[in-house]
């Protein structure tokens, strides 16, 4: 691959992990905050012991399990990017 491909390559590959690296410090929030409200519905549920109050909060509680595994996937994504820009790094040193 030519030097200028790989310098292409390296801004392509640091612009994603740039982006991702974003949207882990969002989900962050939102996890922070769904979960502390899934905790408040829990509370609730077992106060009010009346069914609706029970989805709402296996509905927050599936909510936060659906943040947690986008996290996960774009947390994976991101160690893939900075393992590639490590690739790439090397080949660049060696070109």
């Amino acid at each position: 691959m030519s030097r200028a491909a790989i310098e292409r390559r390296l801004s392509d590959v640091a612009s994603e992990a740039k982006r991702l690296r974003t949207e882990l410090a969002v989900i962050d929030e939102q996890i922070v905050h769904f979960a502390a409200d899934a905790d408040d519905l829990r509370l609730r549920s077992i106060v009010a012991e009346t069914a609706q109050a029970g989805r709402e909060h296996r509905e927050a509680e599936r909510t936060v399990a659906a943040l947690r595994k986008d996290r996960t996937v774009k947390a994976d994504r991101l160690a893939e990017l900075e393992a590639k820009q490590d690739d790439l790094l090397d080949q660049l040193m060696g070109a």
